[in-house]
Formats: C-alpha cells, structure tokens, sequence
C-alpha cells in the first residue's frame, strides 16, 4: 500500500483563538468526506504536508493545523498563554469553525498525548482514532529521555554532546536548556537540543551551530511543557481508561524517542483498541514499516466508519 500523493489544499486561513495567538489552519480533500483532524508531535513540530499523504483525498476531509506557537500559527515559539488546556480548546475552537459534528484523529508522538488529552475530555466528538509512537509524558517517560537513567545509557555520545553544550547554570538538564532558550543563545541551544532528539528518532543530525527558527520554536515548547509534565492534570492512562472509542495503535519496536511498553500500557486500558507493533520500526511517520502500518491503520477503521 503507497502513501497517496500530494495534493493542494482546498483552503488555507488563519483563525485567531485568543491571548494573541493565531492558528493556521488548512484543509484538503473531499470537502464531502470523513473528517480527520491530524495533531503533530514536538511540542512545537507544526505541520507539513507529508501528512496528508495517509489518507484518501476522495474518502477524507483532511484537516491539518499547527498548535500554538508552531509552524505557520502566530507568535511563532510562543510559550504564553500555551498549555495543555488551550491547546484543548483550540481544537475545539477548529471543529466548530469548520461546523464539524464529529471528526477521526491522528496523531504520533506529542500529537498521541494531545490526542489522548483531548479524548479524556471530549469523547462524543470522536469517531475513530489512529496514534502513532505512543507518549503517555509520565515522570518515567521524561526521564528516559533527559537524564542519564535512561536513553543516555544507549547513545552515550550524544548524550555527552547534549551535556557539553547544554546552558550553564543548577537545576536538571531540561531546566537549563528551558532557562538558556529564553535567551540571546537561544538558537545555538536548540541545536543542541533538536540533535539529541534526531539521535533518538534515528534521523540525520546537524552540525553545532545557530539552530533554524524551526529548532527553536521545538526545543522552546518542548521543555516549556516537558518541565511541567505536559500541564497534564490526570494521567492520562487513568484518564482514557475504559473508552470505546476505536483506536488503532503504531508503535515501532526500535523506538527509542518513546519506548514500546507505553504503547502496551495504553492497549491494555482501551478495550476497543488493536495494538501493531512494526518490527525494526522508529519512532518517524516516515519510517517505511510505520508509514504502511499507518495506512493499514486508516484503512481499517475507514471501513468501519462508511
């Protein structure tokens, strides 16, 4: 099964939700068709149009947009007014401006958190979910990645490299690297912070330097949220259980962004759920086995939705 091919979209337009933030909002597709909302990771990742490419333009409403402070959305790398909580009701916001009654969602990586967030609070609005490299934000699930208990372990040089270059300063590496982002070297630290991600997704790293305004807006939001455990108020495991809303999990086994038993974790609360390991699979949409089991994914619950 092939991804589909890029397509234009059928409008574009910026929707403003308060606090000074703007979202930009693109929709593609059968205008007639099943909608689905698509979240992207980081915090701070935005769109691309990649994303589109997992579902039928004749079948789906496509619809993408980029959370606050990501992407194209105004301010870019915003951290006011952009917690969990606004992010929520920017959704919202989105699907009654487009006079959506109910809507699939896809999601990997952060946009699996929002995803889950956004069940816990608003179920009746979802027919179908797809979630991707599964990251429940728990104290376990952010240890793993920024202190040396965890992923550290398997990438030693990176992690000395993220070390090294890290802003000085006390207080845990993620608090530093929060402090040094708000600052005149903010660019050269999200550099820094980006590469290690990129180590983790198996992905190509850039050399040390000035990071792009891209790197910033990820590395910025990331540890904003990250150092407040997402602004996560219930966990979100405890928070889902028991939902039948139907969900299709991707996780890759050689994922080492977000570790496989949060995946498993997460099948065994949602009764209506189908687990798809991709064996050799990372953490990247992109990622061949991902990529098919993503489509596998849509396909399947497009059937039950028609």
């Amino acid at each position: 099964m092939a991804l589909f091919p890029y397509l234009d979209t059928n409008r574009q337009f910026y929707l403003p939700v308060g606090e000074g933030h703007q979202l930009y909002v693109e929709e593609s597709g059968n205008p007639q068709g099943i909608p689905v909302v698509v979240l992207h990771g980081g915090p701070g990742g935005g769109c691309s149009p990649a994303m589109r490419r997992f579902f039928d333009p004749q079948k789906f409403r496509i619809i993408l947009f980029d959370q606050r402070g990501s992407g194209q959305s105004r301010p870019l790398a915003s951290i006011e007014h952009n917690i969990l909580s606004h992010l929520l009701a920017d959704l919202e916001k989105i699907r009654q401006t487009l006079d959506i009654q109910r809507w699939m969602v896809f999601g990997g990586s952060w946009g699996a958190t929002l995803a889950l967030a956004y069940l816990a609070a608003f179920p009746q609005y979802i027919t179908a979910m797809v979630l991707r490299g599964i990251f429940l934000c728990r104290e376990r699930d952010l240890d793993w990645l920024y202190t040396s208990k965890g992923a550290a372990r398997l990438f030693p040089e990176a992690w000395h490299a993220l070390e090294q270059q890290a802003p000085p300063g006390t207080g845990s590496l993620l608090e530093r690297y929060y402090q040094g982002l708000q600052g005149a070297e903010a660019h050269r630290y999200a550099r820094a912070w980006c590469n290690w991600e990129s180590t983790l997704a198996l992905m190509p790293t850039q050399s040390q330097g000035l990071g792009s305004d891209d790197e910033l807006c990820m590395a910025r939001q990331e540890t904003h949220y990250f150092r407040a455990d997402g602004f996560i108020e219930r966990p979100l495991l405890d928070a889902c259980a028991g939902s039948q809303v139907p969900v299709e999990i991707v996780h890759g086994r050689r994922d080492f962004v977000c570790p496989p038993e949060q995946a498993l974790a997460l099948h065994q609360v949602l009764p209506n759920s189908v687990l798809n390991w991709v064996e050799g699979g990372g953490h990247s949409s992109m990622d061949p086995g991902i990529a098919e089991a993503l489509l596998m994914s849509v396909e399947r619950l497009l059937r039950e939705l028609v």
